[in-house]
Parts: structure tokens; sequence; C-alpha cells
């Protein structure tokens, strides 16, 4: 009973607190390995996307635009406005779905392989970290030191460059959200005429520079709520880092020249000084452990130095681990899939069908018509115009099926971008052209000439009304 207490022990502390209950800082050993080196072709071409995007512009527009202050978004070269709020409800719900049944197949790939927080840590900040103070020995050993010129020359160069790098992703979010003309713009203005936007931006710094320099893996394991989540998300069936028990079971240290008789699992706890949550993976799946795969290249290393088959720790499922069955398809992955595709589906025939321009015209609630001079008659309309753009777009509109004179009131419609504007105009037919009570009307609405909408009413008359 206390041998299995001893081995569940890790569950009641996590690895960034120590007996004390301070902060355990964690110093993972550099990773090699094919899957760090595929990460860092991952990592490459999603960083180049994320540094290029903010320049390409679509229409004079950028590509993606993500202003929340003044509800407009762009996502690839399609506007948004307040109006379009239904379609981001549904992305978001899409999204969520998309999320529960990813990791439901694949577990957390997403965290280790894609996750802005994971490439910004351990693709460029470790890695500077690496270059400048060397690997986790010598940076435990430079941090255990006294201060002297060695140390206070490492550290300076290391948070200086951080603090910068800082400064730069923090500038690079703020493109996405003004676009790149505009923080051009201010950059190259006197600071005291974006005094408040410097200050933020230095703000945000600070706080990037504190997550990537102080907080780290803890906002994987404190912060972040998808980590939590994969508790209910995973079964035995999803797809996770994985050691392998039953083939490394029991653990055994390797002696030269004496015959094995556990496992294959050396115990050289080197899958654990690479890890950048500093945790056991032969402990079982845990929350902190984010896919990463660096524990995956230690122990493939280890195998093949002392001549055993690679994939003591390996992308598996608990089932297959366990019982050597191989992935397949559940009730639940086809019930998110369906859900999923269904989603997709209403997602993309909003997108594919939804006009630049909304236009809705009805006859006024509570009039009839208005006799009028020369043996004329009309009826009062209103129109409601959403612009969905972001240029100003002057509209006319006459009635296409009838001679008929539309008298606008108020100034010419002119509608400002991502603005919503009601009017009201009159229709005027004479007498003798109207023969019924309801007579339909079809009115065509055009921008610079080119018909963007043709809207169907009627236009009522009295019912003495006849043709002569």
């Amino acid at each position: 009973m206390d041998e299995v207490k001893e081995q569940e022990a890790y569950r009641d502390t996590i690895s960034t607190i120590n007996t004390d209950g301070k902060r355990a800082w964690i110093y993972p050993k550099k990773p090699s390995g094919r899957y760090y080196n595929a990460r860092n072709i991952v990592a490459v071409i999603l960083l180049l996307i994320l540094f290029i995007t903010p320049f390409i512009k679509v229409h004079g527009q950028p590509l993606i635009l993500l202003n929340l202050l003044e509800r407009q978004f762009i996502l690839f070269g399609v506007t948004f406005g307040p109006h379009d709020f239904y379609i981001f409800v549904l992305l978001f719900i899409t999204t969520i779905v998309f999320v529960i049944l990813f990791t439901a197949i694949y577990g957390r790939i997403f965290c280790g392989w894609i996750c802005p927080q994971t490439i910004f840590m351990e693709m460029v900040f470790r890695k500077i970290e690496y270059w400048i103070e060397g690997d986790f020995n010598k940076q435990r050993s430079l941090d255990a030191q006294e201060w002297n010129n060695e140390k206070l020359f490492k550290k300076g160069t290391k948070h200086i460059i951080f603090f910068s790098l800082s400064f730069i992703i923090s500038n690079l979010f703020l493109s996405y959200i003004i676009g790149i003309d505009q923080l051009f713009k201010i950059i190259t203005d006197p600071p005291m005429e974006h005094l408040t936007g410097l200050i933020a931006i230095t703000i945000f710094s600070f706080l990037f520079y504190f997550v990537f320099a102080k907080f780290r893996e803890q906002a994987c394991t404190i912060v972040c709520p998808y980590g939590r989540l994969q508790g209910v998300l995973l079964d035995k069936n999803s797809l996770v880092v994985a050691y392998d028990h039953v083939r490394g079971e029991p653990r055994g240290k390797l002696k030269k020249n004496e015959e094995r008789s556990s496992g294959d699992c050396i115990d050289c706890h080197l899958c654990v000084d690479v890890c950048p949550t500093g945790i056991d993976i032969r402990n079982g799946v845990q929350l902190e452990c984010v896919n990463c795969t660096a524990c995956i290249d230690a122990c493939d290393n280890v195998m093949d130095k002392i001549d055993k088959p690679r994939g003591l720790i390996r992308y598996d499922s608990l089932n297959g681990i366990i019982d050597r069955i191989r992935f397949k398809i559940t009730p639940r992955i086809i019930s998110y899939s369906t859900v999923l595709a269904v989603l997709l589906i209403i997602v993309t025939v909003l997108l594919f069908t939804r006009e630049n321009i909304s236009v809705n015209i009805l006859r006024t609630p509570g009039m009839l018509f208005q006799d009028q001079p020369e043996n004329k008659i009309s009826n009062l309309y209103n129109i409601n115009i959403v612009n969905k753009t972001f240029e100003t777009i002057p509209i006319n509109i006459k009635v296409k099926n009838i001679d008929a004179n539309i008298v606008v009131l108020g100034n010419a419609y002119s509608i400002e971008p991502h603005q919503v504007f009601d009017g009201k105009f009159m229709v005027v037919l004479e007498k003798d052209k109207i023969d019924k009570l309801n007579m339909p009307l079809e009115i065509g609405v055009y921008e610079k000439g080119v018909e963007v909408a043709s809207i169907k009413t009627s236009f009522l008359s009295h019912f003495r009304t006849k043709v002569k």
C-alpha cells in the first residue's frame, strides 16, 4: 500500500511548485530529434505567416483585420461588421465543436505544434536562452552563482532581447487590430500625438515579456483552460503522447555485461529533463503535458543507443498501449463530425451568399395613400440600407416595372462604411395608371449605375381608382 501511495504521490503536487510552496524554476534540456526538427519547420512557417499577413492587402484593405474597438473585421478579404454578428456566433460555435472533435481524436497536438504560446516560448525565446546561457546545466549553474560580470552580461543581454522581441510582438498583434498602415503612421508620428496608444503598447510589451521571461509554462498549466478541458475531452481512444508502460516496466538501470530482466526503460530520466513543464511522462496522461514530443525524441535517442526499438514513448491511445488496439472511429467521433459538418455547411453558405449591401424597403406602417396635385397619388416608404464595406456608397433608386416618380425625403442616399441608414421616400403615380387596389411595384437599388438589389413591394390606392 505504501509503495502504491509513493507511486501516486505525483498527483498531489505540480512540477512548478516545490515542497516549500515556492516556484520551482524549470530548466529543460535542449531537445533534439526528428519531431523537434519537424516542429522547427512548422514554427518557421507559422511565424512567417504571422509576420507577413499584415502586409497583404486585397482591394486596398488588409487580408485580416480584427478591430474589436471599432467593430470592424476583415477575414481573407471579406469585410464584416456588427450586422454580421450572427456569422461570428456560428463561427465561434463551429470553432468550439472543432476543438472538441480535434481533441477527442488527436489530443493536445494543437498545444505542442500550433499554439502561439508554445511556438514563441519554445521556438523563439527558449532558443535565445540556449544561445546566450547554454543548456540546462549551464543555466542552473549561472542562476546559482554570485552576480559577476559574466552573469550580468548574459542576463542583461537576454532580457534586453526578450523585451525587444516582446515590443515587436505587441506591435505585430496591434497591426492585426488597426492595420499595418495605421501602425506605420503611429510609429512615424511624434510620440505625444499617440501617447495613449504608446502607453498601451508598452503595457502589452511588459505583459508579453513577463509571460515569456518569468511566467512561462505556468501560462499553460495555470491560466489556459484548454488543459483542464482535456480531462473531459479525452478518452482511451484519443491520441496522446504516452509512455508504453507494458513494454517499459519494470524500470531498471542498464549495466554493462549484465542480462536485463526488467523492461526497456533504463530510468535515464532524460524524458523528464527535456520536458518544458517539468513532468514525468511515465506517470501517465497529465494536465501539464502539452504534447510537445520532446520526451519522444529524448527516449528514441536512448533506444537507438541501447539497440532497442523506438516508440517506448510515442503518439498512441491508452487502449493502443494496453490492448495493442489500433486507432478506430468511435460513435462519439462520428457524432462530433456530423455536427461539425452541418455547422461548416451553414457558415459556408452564409459567407458565400452574403452581400456587401443589404436593402429593405417597406411601405410605412399606418399610412394608406396621399392625394397629390395634377391627378396623382403617392405612397410613403421606409428604406433601410446596410453598408457592409469600408467605402462610402452612393445609392439611387427607381421603379422598374411602371413609369413612376420617386421623391426622396431628405438628402441623397450616401451610406458611410459599416453604417446602417434609415430613410423615407415617396412613390408618385398618375391615377390613370393605377388599375388595382394593391398594385405590385418592383424597385431597383443602384450603386454607381449597377443594380445591387431589386425589392418587390406594393402600391396602395383607394378602391374608386380605375382605368378609363
